[in-house]
């Protein structure tokens, strides 16, 4: 069993940063693919970034160039560094995490464990 739990949301203006933290027990996160999510009010979630078991990251492209995924194995710990936010980028932001391998790791439904969500929101 894998849990996570989210951390770093709050109410910042456009144009600021946060950085999320999402950490794992159960499970390193090296051994699994962890993925941002989000879902705003009234919208399906939908994917942000994801860091793979090779390490490789990939990212939609609204948030390209402003968001960074990484991975910290000391502590067990994915974070995404959020700048240059708008308030488009206000949602809910979950980490999920997929163990077996699978390219299928930017599509929730493919997820297996899930965190219970941390709200950020971008005012103008």
């Amino acid at each position: 069993q894998v849990q996570l739990v989210e951390s770093g949301g709050g109410l910042v203006q456009a144009g600021d940063s946060l950085r999320l933290s999402c950490v794992a027990s159960g499970r390193t996160v090296s051994s699994a693919a962890i993925t941002w999510f989000r879902q705003a009010p009234g919208k399906e979630r939908e994917f942000v970034a994801a860091i793979e078991w090779s390490s490789k990251t990939v990212y939609v492209d609204s948030v390209k160039g402003r968001f960074t995924i990484s991975r910290n194995s000391a502590n067990n710990t994915v974070s995404l560094q959020m700048n240059s936010l708008k308030v488009e980028d206000t949602a809910v932001y979950y980490c999920a995490a997929r163990v077996l391998y699978s390219n299928d790791y930017h599509r929730a439904s493919a997820m297996d464990y899930w965190g219970k969500g941390t709200l950020v929101t971008v005012s103008s």
